[in-house]
């Protein structure tokens, strides 16, 4: 299981483009409230997966097709 989110994931799993633009935004604001600076960056667009499973309340199970 990956260890990182990213908008795309998001979409994938069904959440539209602007909730997923709006779930990516709370979770990097979430990582610096809890002191991790580098995620105050507005390029940059992956989170922890951890980080989005706590804001939408469970847990996620995404795997990305290899190619």
């Amino acid at each position: 299981m990956q260890s990182t989110i990213d908008k795309k994931d998001l979409e994938i799993l069904g959440f539209k483009t602007s909730v997923a633009s709006r779930i990516i935004r709370e979770a990097k604001f979430l990582m610096v409230k809890k002191g991790y600076d580098f995620y105050d960056n507005s390029k940059l667009g992956v989170v922890p997966r951890e980080a989005v499973e706590e804001i939408l309340g469970f847990s996620l199970t995404i795997e990305k097709k290899s190619a």
